[in-house]
């Protein structure tokens, strides 16, 4: 009963922390199928213009089928407690420990999958004007129009929309820039109170992307300049995996359970583990935003 209680308490809180995630094209891997799943994409077929000759049947056209590998990969952090604690029922330190770990998981999940998604090629430097990251300089503050231009490459390349909305994550720093313009719309105004229509994270609108804030956007440093990415994505841009029954669960080995090795009963341990990965499937539904903002952080 408690190691139930306790995997639901760990994926309830570390949930709200897992804001790349929620944009993903989920796919699991069967327990015992290996560590690797194929993503097949197929090339649009041409548009077939020439009219048809009347018995005459038509030459046809091949299937173009490209494949993208996903492996795998586990991850787990754990800590461990004094025999001050007693571990045969649900203990308030316990609960706080699991809130901890909950931290530690979300946020290195949520790092993983941001740093296979900042690798995409389709990269727009400031307004698209500058010719790489090492060019941008603080001036270069995201604005609305640079959204709108990111928006404009996302429609050209016919990318899918995620529920009507083309979705931007970005830091604090960067949606700090962003809410000053007066075509913003905060959340809870088109919300009407229902915030269940809400995504993870989401604070507002504009130029037609929902905008998704989170600290661990990507934020790199060249010289004294913060420079921060701003992932603006369309439905099926990137997949995310794991094994059925190896995703985010909570380990919990009570004092006298190490036999041997622990003598004493002295320790007893709370972790986590997850089976996890990314992986971009379709580089031109996705643009990612390289700027500087008017604040300065560290680089993550």
């Amino acid at each position: 009963e408690n190691k139930t209680y306790y995997d639901k308490m760990l994926i309830k809180l570390a949930a709200p922390n897992l804001i790349h995630n929620q944009f993903g094209q989920k796919r699991n891997i069967p327990k015992n199928n290996g560590k690797t799943i194929e993503f097949r994409k197929f090339t649009p077929l041409g548009k077939a213009t020439t009219p048809l000759t009347e018995g005459v049947t038509p030459n046809g056209q091949s299937l173009d089928v490209k494949t993208v590998i996903a492996t795998v990969k586990q991850y787990g952090g754990y800590v461990a407690i004094s025999d001050n604690l007693e571990m045969t029922a649900i203990d308030k330190t316990v609960t706080e420990t699991i809130g901890l770990i909950a931290d530690q998981a979300a946020t290195t999940l949520d790092t993983i999958e941001r740093d296979i998604l900042v690798t995409g090629t389709n990269v727009q430097y400031g307004d698209g004007s500058v010719s790489g990251r090492a060019a941008l300089t603080s001036a270069h503050k995201m604005t609305v129009d640079y959204l709108k231009r990111a928006v404009r490459t996302l429609k050209a390349n016919n990318a899918p929309r995620i529920d009507g909305y083309y979705i931007a994550i970005v830091h604090p720093s960067v949606a700090y820039d962003l809410m000053s313009d007066p075509d913003w719309i905060d959340a809870q105004k088109y919300t009407a109170g229902n915030v269940n229509k809400l995504y993870k994270g989401e604070i507002g609108e504009i130029a037609g992307v929902k905008v998704i804030e989170s600290t661990e956007a990507k934020i790199w440093k060249e010289g004294d300049t913060s420079i921060y990415g701003t992932l603006v994505i369309g439905k099926d841009a990137y997949g995310v995996t794991e094994v059925e029954g190896g995703g985010l669960q909570s380990i919990i080995k009570p004092l006298g359970s190490a036999g041997t090795a622990d003598p004493l009963n002295q320790r007893s341990t709370v972790g986590w583990k997850a089976t996890h990965t990314a992986e971009i499937l379709v580089q031109e539904y996705m643009v990612r935003i390289e700027t500087a903002s008017s604040f300065n952080d560290e680089a993550n």
